[in-house]
């Protein structure tokens, strides 16, 4: 055959096989599938801990229920990481929150997580807890930090914002450009959230022993990666993101920064969101999401129900399958998260 389809298939086929053929007790098979999903992602160095953040405060303002401040701090390879931190305005002095890590997916970045539109002005409300998912958090008692992630919103290339002013974000070249050194888009956004939670669990606002996550779309890839590697992070949110490689990145064309070579050797999308277990997990998704089909959603679904039931604490994760496409629902999820991290 001319069209290399069916090649294709029988790749993915045989690979499946193999795993499925793989015979070890999860924990075991836990430790391998994090050293392979590290090599995958790439060689990144992390800092200590106790390094300096050099972190500066941008902006301040006060809302009518919060503090809005606009960071910047240093994560990896001297990368600097714009963030916005959300707190309740009446916060005590000395007063410590449940603590959340807020990923945006594709679009203009972090504004669109605080309310803000491209400009920086106030989004026009329409009633639903995507205007301004930070908020939602901070009225559920949570301290919120949503950064800008590498290759969108602030931190687009510099030759792309000079070549194509246009250009929506740079995750293409930054990816390929990455993949030429063996590093990938997801493992730079994995480890610099790492670093992020490391700011955040220094601040003074923010308990580090109630630190959570949540991200949709693309920000479910930075959510789901990050608290796999990270576990501090409590309970996660992963919204229009949970699916089979087979059934969604694989199936159509997406965003390069979805892409991590050589993972399917070693482990299909819902074996890396298992990874996350025994820790709380819930999975969100418009059941008409062109993008990430609903049928290999509840896939994943499926094995993910199992294996913490196999673990022995199936109330640890939770879905929600909701009328909607590729768009934020909020409906369960963000009162699950604010409960498990008040626990």
């Amino acid at each position: 055959m001319r069209q290399p389809d069916g090649y294709l298939n029988r790749l993915y086929d045989e690979l499946q096989e193999k795993r499925e053929n793989v015979n070890e007790p999860w924990e075991q098979k836990r430790v391998k599938l994090l050293k392979d999903l590290k090599a995958s992602l790439g060689d990144f160095e992390l800092p200590a801990r106790e390094t300096p953040f050099e972190d500066v405060l941008l902006e301040r303002v006060e809302l009518d229920e919060a503090i809005r401040e606009r960071v910047e701090f240093t994560t990896l390879g001297g990368l600097r990481m714009p963030a916005y931190f959300m707190k309740p305005k009446h916060l005590q002095p000395g007063e410590k929150r449940p603590a959340v890590l807020l990923w945006h997916g594709h679009g203009y970045g972090s504004k669109s997580m605080v309310g803000l539109q491209e400009d920086g002005t106030p989004k026009l409300a329409s009633g639903k807890p995507s205007d301004n998912l930070a908020l939602e958090l901070v009225r559920r008692g949570c301290v919120v930090l949503a950064p800008d992630e590498a290759g969108m919103g602030d931190r687009k290339l510099e030759r792309d914002m000079v070549q194509d002013p246009e250009l929506k974000n740079s995750c293409y070249n930054l990816s390929v450009s990455l993949f030429m050194t063996g590093k990938t888009t997801a493992g730079l956004r994995a480890y610099e959230a790492i670093r992020a939670a490391d700011y955040l669990a220094g601040r003074e606002e923010a308990d580090p022993a109630r630190m959570g996550n949540m991200g949709h779309s693309g920000g479910g890839t930075v959510a789901s990666l990050s608290a796999a590697l990270d576990e501090r992070i409590k309970a996660s949110v992963v919204g229009l993101y949970p699916n089979t490689y087979r059934g969604s990145i694989l199936a159509m064309r997406h965003c390069l920064c979805n892409y991590i070579p050589g993972i399917l050797r070693h482990a299909e999308m819902p074996d890396l969101l298992g990874l996350i277990a025994p820790r709380a997990l819930f999975v969100e998704a418009g059941i008409h999401d062109p993008i990430y089909p609903v049928e290999t959603t509840r896939e994943a679904i499926r094995r993910l129900t199992a294996l913490y039931g196999e673990l022995g604490c199936p109330e640890q994760f939770d879905s929600h399958l909701y009328e909607g496409k590729h768009e934020i629902s909020g409906e369960r999820s963000l009162d699950w998260l604010a409960a498990v991290l008040s626990r």
